[in-house]
């Protein structure tokens, strides 16, 4: 819903500037002209005001309404795909910015710097002279945001879309080694180079491995999960009594600590995957409920080809493969590599204290 009002604002705001360029301007030029014809000598703000059509003014309110609207629909209905969003204004900006060159600019520049326009400004002190050029000369406020922020959304969707990308750790599926509020970076070119919104593998770079903390859609919804390869394609994926064993080769424990002291209630371990060691958890109490009810209960799978099984190290709280089933690799979005910052909630103050590396 709100991706489809984000279209429509879009194309209504490309719609209004082709407007403002092609009709609107026109106007204030010929405005300006039977001032000059005139040798009538207006104030800045009442020559701005007098050449500027009414109508124009009013496009530019409505303008202004439907983008409040679209925010109000975010914020209220609490949906929309970051990325969409992200394209769509880079495309609409960048819409914008190409047709300006293309046939409006050039037109701006000649008519300011024609001879009739030059001399009339003489009239004005320096400032003002700067102010007016500026004024009848630059894009109109839609074309003029755009221009300004097409470089910025440019480079953004780029470095977002092919490199980095951050995330917030909204949940403790992954404690102990993400925590919430932990804010991370995640590799976006180490799986494949893909196209933003679609999903799209446009480059071939390499496979998740073993132990990997990746980013994903699961292939229940579209949203964002983190959780660690366990299987790769073809693995046989056993978990018996909290313990690991791929392909008959147990993924060995090493516990560190049982918690809280007096009352343990959680074990907390390393475990190696072979090609990561890592933290984990999970409850001291044995299963009290049946695999089929229930994603703590013992398991053997096979992984299918082009899939991959994902857990989260919070063994006993985690909605993971266990599940919603196992992760197509077209879901895939990236590496988590390293946090950042660690910030909790806004009453919070952020905190570097766990910056370094995921493993």
């Amino acid at each position: 819903m709100v991706d489809t009002i984000l279209m429509i604002t879009c194309l209504l705001s490309l719609v209004i500037w082709f407007v403002q360029e092609k009709k609107a301007r026109p106007q204030l030029q010929q405005k300006l002209n039977a001032l000059i014809a005139g040798g009538q000598q207006l104030p800045v703000e009442q020559l701005q005001t007098d050449t500027n059509p009414p109508w124009n003014q009013w496009l530019f309110k409505f303008t202004t309404a439907i983008w409040i609207g679209w925010a109000a629909s975010v914020i209220l209905l609490k949906d929309g795909d970051f990325a969409f969003i992200l394209v769509m204004l880079t495309f609409l900006s960048g819409v914008i910015t190409g047709l300006d060159k293309l046939f409006f600019a050039g037109a701006r520049k000649v008519y300011i710097e024609s001879k009739a326009v030059a001399d009339y400004l003489q009239n004005y002190s320096r400032e003002q002279r700067e102010s007016l050029t500026q004024y009848f000369a630059a894009d109109m406020v839609i074309g003029e945001y755009a221009k300004s922020f097409f470089p910025i959304l440019a480079f953004v969707l780029v470095l977002r879309s092919f490199v980095i990308e951050p995330f917030q750790i909204p949940s403790g599926s992954m404690m102990p080694t993400l925590q919430v509020g932990d804010y991370i970076l995640v590799n976006k070119y180490t799986y494949g180079l893909r196209l933003p919104v679609v999903g799209t593998k446009i480059v071939e770079v390499d496979q998740p491995k073993r132990g990997d903390a990746v980013v994903f859609f699961p292939p229940h919804q579209d949203i964002y999960f983190i959780k660690r390869v366990i299987g790769l394609p073809g693995d046989q994926v056993t978990y018996k009594n909290k313990v690991l064993s791929v392909n008959g080769k147990v993924m060995e424990q090493t516990l560190l600590a049982e918690l809280p002291p007096l009352n343990p209630q959680m074990r907390m371990f390393t475990e190696n995957l072979q090609a990561v060691e890592h933290l984990a958890q999970s409850a001291l109490h044995r299963y009290t409920v049946t695999p089929t009810t229930n994603q703590q209960g013992d398991f053997s799978i096979t992984v299918k080809p082009g899939h991959y099984w994902v857990m989260g190290d919070n063994r006993d709280n985690s909605a993971d493969s266990r599940s919603w089933g196992q992760v197509p690799e077209e879901r895939l979005v990236g590496k988590a590599f390293a946090i950042w910052l660690h910030w909790p909630s806004i009453f919070d103050f952020p905190s570097l204290s766990r910056l370094g590396t995921i493993q």
